[in-house]
């Protein structure tokens, strides 16, 4: 099948476990989701025929998990809301609490995260005003069959998005791409376990709103 013209994003709605593969190799599917894989390889020097060929046995695999293209928006919401909206309120809580520990006691180590608690309150802050306002105002609109009329409310939100995703990249830094130096502590290489963790749930996240979501509210779909 030809994978290469479709876009990363739906690439991703259509064969879930290609978000894993996505991840590997530094694609984004989520904010970038719109660019096709030909030419997010290309822009990562990557082997389109191998990524192809990935995609085709993922795509063969017996999957289990509900196919949300052809699901009801409210059945989507409702598995957003404590897969994604919930899980990220119990992640970040955690995680400020791991970085303030790790800063605290390993502050004088040059490897050491400086700067990475405030991160990623900051983005727990931010992130809670978003998802706020999608369960107060964006979510009802759309389980009452007005994603029509919510085309300034969606795009507000994908403009949020975008900025997570550039807050994503200051995490990123302040890590060495999420890589916890030689002899970190339980703490230290726990805290980088759970930001890879949660940077891969927001980017799914993203990606089912921006790619799936969200256009299908807009067709009344």
């Amino acid at each position: 099948m030809d994978y290469r013209n479709q876009s990363l994003g739906a690439l991703a709605i259509a064969i879930p476990r290609a978000s894993r593969l996505f991840r590997q190799h530094q694609l984004d599917f989520c904010c970038g989701g719109r660019q096709s894989l030909a030419r997010a390889a290309e822009r990562k020097g990557l082997d389109i025929d191998q990524l192809e060929n990935a995609l085709a046995a993922l795509a063969a695999a017996p999957e289990q998990s509900r196919d949300w293209r052809t699901a009801p928006l409210d059945e989507v919401i409702d598995y957003i809301l404590p897969r994604f909206h919930q899980r990220h309120r119990e992640q970040l809580a955690e995680l400020v609490l791991m970085a303030e520990k790790v800063e605290r006691v390993h502050g004088d180590k040059p490897s050491c995260p400086r700067g990475l608690a405030k991160q990623l309150n900051l983005i727990r802050l931010d992130l809670e005003n978003h998802m706020m306002k999608e369960e107060q105002i964006l979510f009802p609109l759309i389980k009452q069959g007005m994603g029509p009329q919510a085309a300034g409310p969606i795009s507000v939100m994908e403009h949020e998005h975008d900025e997570a995703g550039e807050q994503l990249e200051v995490v990123k830094f302040l890590t060495d791409n999420v890589t916890p130096p030689e002899g970190a502590c339980t703490t230290w290489r726990a805290l980088y376990n759970g930001i890879d963790e949660f940077i891969g749930d927001l980017m799914e996240h993203i990606s089912l709103e921006n790619n799936l979501l969200f256009p299908r509210a807009l067709r009344g779909a």
